[in-house]
């Protein structure tokens, strides 16, 4: 009998009494864990049960071994004609864990009720009391007269530029094309007779 259990991300393949090590896991030496995450289960009876996405009802119970810490692992960077290279290196951390058994999970015990209900009552008391409270509203300030709106508009509007040119205006003059003055300057000198 065996199963593949997603532990910490990682898919691994488990057998009763197999150790097996994976990502670092919280916990004690001599501590139990259990996973819920089962996505294929190999029964007693031959019979091959896969999960969408976990399969119902099964669980991995497993005890930690130990804890550790692998191989060092060497992270070299280069980029080359840059003069840019770092060398790094780390040690991963692993927990050794030994499968104990591959079952039916167990019922979870019903959450206990909290008994700090009446603090959180008499807040709600209060926040109801106070929303009761009429809040004393400010008048509103006095509307300005609606008269200068009316003047504003009447006035008449400035006269279009084009009738102003009309009636006698001179008009700026046109900017000169500099380009004049380019051609000028390239014009080859005449040579001197002697």
């Amino acid at each position: 009998m065996y199963a593949i259990v997603e532990i910490a991300g990682k898919q691994f393949r488990v057998e009763k009494n197999k150790n097996l090590k994976v990502p670092y896991l919280q916990g004690d030496a001599g501590s139990k864990v259990a996973f819920d995450k089962v996505l294929f289960v190999n029964n007693e009876n031959g019979e091959n049960v896969f999960g969408s996405p976990v399969v119902d009802g099964i669980q991995v119970s497993a005890t930690i071994v130990e804890h550790g810490r692998e191989k060092k692992i060497i992270v070299f960077k280069k980029k080359r004609r840059k003069g840019y290279q770092v060398k790094n290196g780390h040690r991963q951390h692993f927990s050794l864990i030994k499968i104990d058994e591959i079952g039916k999970a167990k019922a979870k015990a019903a959450p206990a009720k909290k008994t700090e209900e009446a603090p959180k009552a008499e807040a709600a008391e209060k926040t109801a009391a106070a929303k009761k409270e009429p809040i004393a509203k400010k008048e509103p300030a006095a509307k300005k007269p609606v008269a200068k709106k009316a003047a504003v508009a009447s006035k008449p509007k400035a006269a279009p530029k084009k009738a102003a040119s009309a009636a006698g205006k001179k008009e700026a003059p046109a900017k000169k094309a500099t380009a004049t003055k380019k051609t000028a300057a390239k014009k080859p000198a005449k040579k001197k007779e002697e």
